[in-house]
């Protein structure tokens, strides 16, 4: 399903295929948490701001529309109408973002829904279930992402209960995958390596799950309040021991640096919701750094958001026209700035791979990881 067909350094270049398509790596993933990117962009714009996988979550969607709706609609790809992969969280992360709505147990989390306080119970196998019922590309399995830092023993602990819970995902995947009338037969299944910020913890725990031959692996509970250099610490010590036939992915991550220095540490896939994120608040990504849109200084500038972009938001508008978008409070204005950061971002990907290609990722980094951090 994975092949590497290149490496700069430890920069890597693949080839991913999949059900629903193939996938060129490095890639980022745009984040459409409830089955749509928000600031306005549907599937249809997605195509042509050159997204190759869209990512969804698993508890947001359980909790609505309903899995068991997404079902009887044909799945997630029919149902957003879109057509390449598809992958979904497992409703991991919420047992850190919603730690004060929920109690961790062996057989899973018991959370208060964060719409309307109503109890839910996920586990490995509902998690899974859940994910098979919307038919993603890639589903997630279910594991506890801790706050950094914690306790070792807690960190210990957690691991050895992901593990256990990841033996529990493949089982009923296996199941679901075997059951006529499932949507997607050949959904694939990625585990998360956890551990905090302890490096002895990671590696056993990489090496551990690294025997279930799974299609993918990702490097989880990071990007969660650390500092840049422990977390690409961690995938330095992580790395040697991921499997090099199957994709590596980091999680959550992140601005435009952490990806060009994650894939100069051999990651392969990113998602993050910054790009939407920073855009719906006049935050754009462009090629000479981090530019507010809605600073007085770009009050009549006539210029597009980046010179060096061609999205359909810098071929058609300026500066002073977004600037007015976000000042008159018009929905328009985040849609117009998110369409360009997740443009700017998939490019971005772009030019890691023809730089891998071309055997000129190291100069591409210096040239560009701290320029594209830095604020105009």
């Amino acid at each position: 399903m994975f092949t590497l067909i290149k490496k700069d350094g430890n920069a890597r270049r693949g080839i991913f295929e999949t059900v629903h398509g193939t996938i060129q790596s490095p890639f980022f993933m745009n984040v459409g948490t409830a089955a749509a990117i928000k600031g306005g962009i549907s599937s249809i714009d997605l195509d042509g701001l050159k997204c190759q996988v869209e990512l969804c979550n698993t508890y947001h969607l359980h909790l609505r529309p309903g899995d068991r709706l997404i079902r009887t609609m044909g799945g997630l790809h029919k149902f957003m109408n879109w057509k390449k992969p598809i992958l979904t969280d497992s409703g991991g992360f919420q047992v850190f973002s919603l730690s004060k709505l929920r109690r961790i147990k062996e057989e899973g989390v018991y959370f208060q829904s964060h719409i309307d306080g109503a109890r839910i119970f996920m586990g490995p196998e509902e998690s899974m279930q859940i994910q098979s019922n919307l038919a993603s590309t890639i589903a997630m399995a279910f594991d506890e992402c801790v706050e950094n830092p914690s306790p070792f023993k807690y960190v210990k602990d957690s691991c050895a209960r992901t593990t256990r819970w990841l033996e529990r995902c493949q089982k009923e995947m296996d199941r679901l995958n075997a059951q006529e009338g499932t949507i997607n037969p050949k959904q694939m299944l990625f585990g998360i390596n956890q551990g905090g910020t302890y490096d002895e913890l990671r590696v056993s725990h990489i090496k551990e799950i690294s025997q279930f031959g799974l299609d993918g692996y990702a490097i989880g509970g990071l990007a969660v309040g650390e500092p840049a250099e422990v977390m690409y610490h961690i995938i330095e010590e992580v790395e040697p021991f991921m499997p090099n036939d199957k994709p590596r992915y980091l999680m959550g991550v992140g601005t435009p640096q952490n990806i060009i220095e994650a894939v100069y540490r051999g990651v392969d896939m990113f998602d993050c919701v910054m790009p939407s994120r920073n855009a719906r608040h006049g935050t754009v990504f462009t090629w000479d750094g981090i530019l507010h849109i809605t600073n007085e200084k770009y009050k009549t500038d006539s210029l597009p958001l980046d010179t060096k972009c061609d999205c359909p938001t810098c071929k058609n508008f300026s500066r002073a026209y977004v600037r007015h978008l976000f000042k008159a409070n018009e929905q328009l204005a985040g849609r117009l700035a998110v369409q360009h950061n997740l443009y700017f971002y998939n490019t971005l990907m772009e030019k890691i791979r023809s730089a891998i290609d071309e055997d000129r990722f190291d100069a591409f980094r210096d040239e560009y990881s701290k320029k594209l951090g830095t604020r105009i």
